[in-house]
């Protein structure tokens, strides 16, 4: 039997203390030590032996990746955000608030996979599994569905199917017999994800791996099991709204700028390749306040309508409410409006939002913004057949951004006649039938429009 001892965990970074305190060294939180009861592990759940791979040192040119292809799954956006697919061997995490989709989505992808799945699930039962599945109305003969939380019985199970793609959901409910600690603990966590993360390399099995999140947003347990593995996923959005978006906040393999969009129905979550068209609304006659900006979200351009209200402030503070813009950055162009352009703006309650549930950190949504203001404040409409991209600086210039022809071009596509961008952007060749107009400060733009 190997010795047991105590330590204290901190909950939210998982540093260890070797005795109770009311502080955090690490991070500075307040009571958030925990006790747990550590027993030294005595064997691997994990043989090391059944790796496939020579474990020896080689030149770096010598190194062959060729061999190892991505795997392609059956969601497109899934393989865009990873990067174009799943790389064999790797740990993905997937984070997201409870109830936004990410069983749902994990479930689709192991019903549409063309190999061998092992979907284990410490939450749900076998019956309730099977009866979302069917809700979906989706089968497949190559998923398998396994509700345990003991990784040394997951282990016999894998063993015996050698699935070609493992799924946990998820991470928190796991535990090791060899760990004292309950399911969730840091050093449970922690053990258990070491032990996964020794699986895929040895197998080159991708595994995926569910990941529940405290009241901050952040991904329960110790900040190191973001570390071990290869990508970190989020998926987000908000419940009272239909679409999803997947981001990449890590990953080894790709970019962490792409996006992924889904549009959540009644049989599971839809993909949505051309965002475009449904985030900008149809509208039978021309409404004030509604601007159009060109975005991009990675190599991903997407054209989104930004929706502002300006009244009087009857009832004493003017209130600033943004939904999807940064506040902070709404106040600055307010005040650049006042002081640049000359609009009374202070006491006015002013409103933005962004359609569709969608959060935009982009700079060249500034243009769309100020003529969102702008409409709403003259009461006059905006013409639908032109779109915006800029950056607005702080004396009122009009800054290019990147990425400016992938947007003219999307906005061609969608039979946009003119866009709006700065002066001093740098274009190649432009698509014929949209007319560009350029700007170099706040009132020129003015001017234009009004």
């Amino acid at each position: 039997m190997a010795k047991v001892k105590k330590a204290f965990f901190c909950q939210s970074c998982g540093t260890q203390h070797p005795q109770w305190q009311g502080q955090c060294n690490a991070c500075k939180s307040w009571n958030s030590l925990i006790e747990e009861i550590i027993e030294k592990e005595i064997s691997k759940e994990w043989d090391s032996k059944q790796s496939t791979s020579d474990s020896k040192p080689t030149p770096i040119n010598e190194i062959d990746v060729a061999q190892i292809p991505r795997i392609k799954t059956q969601d497109e956006e899934l393989d865009r955000v990873l990067g174009g697919g799943l790389v064999p061997g790797s740990v993905i995490l997937l984070g997201g608030e409870p109830g936004i989709g990410k069983s749902t989505l994990l479930l689709q992808l192991s019903l549409s996979f063309k190999k061998n799945v092992l979907y284990v699930s410490g939450e749900e039962s076998q019956q309730q599994i099977k009866l979302r599945a069917d809700r979906m109305g989706l089968t497949s003969e190559n998923c398998f569905v396994l509700s345990q939380t003991e990784t040394q019985k997951i282990f016999l199970h894998i063993e015996k199917l050698k699935p070609k793609l493992l799924i946990i959901d998820s991470i928190q409910t796991l535990n090791s017999n060899y760990i004292e600690s309950g399911a969730g603990s840091v050093s449970q966590i922690r053990a258990t994800a070491g032990e996964l993360i020794e699986f895929a390399k040895a197998t080159h099995t991708p595994v995926i791996l569910v990941g529940h999140i405290t009241k901050d947003g952040n991904i329960a347990g110790p900040k190191i099991l973001e570390h071990m593995v290869d990508t970190v996923l989020q998926f987000e959005g908000d419940r009272n709204h239909v679409y999803r978006i997947l981001r990449a906040q890590k990953n080894r393999f790709g970019a962490t700028s792409e996006i992924g969009i889904y549009q959540m129905v009644s049989n599971g979550l839809k993909q949505v390749t051309n965002p475009s068209e449904i985030l900008i609304s149809e509208k039978e006659e021309a409404l004030s306040g509604h601007a159009i900006a060109a975005t991009v979200e990675g190599f991903r351009p997407i054209m989104i309508e930004v929706q502002a209200l300006v009244s009087s402030a009857v009832y004493g503070t003017p209130q600033r409410s943004s939904t999807g813009f940064n506040a902070k950055r709404l106040n600055m162009l307010l005040a650049v409006l006042e002081k640049r352009a000359g609009f009374a703006l202070g006491s006015k309650d002013v409103f933005i939002n962004i359609t569709g549930g969608m959060t935009i950190e982009d700079p060249a949504l500034d243009m769309a913004v100020i003529v969102a203001l702008l409409s709403s404040y003259h009461d006059v409409p905006i013409s639908q057949e032109i779109c915006f991209a800029a950056e607005i600086g702080l004396s009122g210039e009009i800054r290019p951004i990147s990425k400016a022809e992938l947007r003219i071009q999307e906005a061609s596509k969608l039979g946009f006649q003119n866009i709006a961008i700065s002066k001093f952007s740098k274009l190649g060749d432009s698509p014929k039938n949209i007319k560009i107009q350029s700007f170099s400060k706040v009132e020129s733009l003015v001017d234009f429009l009004f």
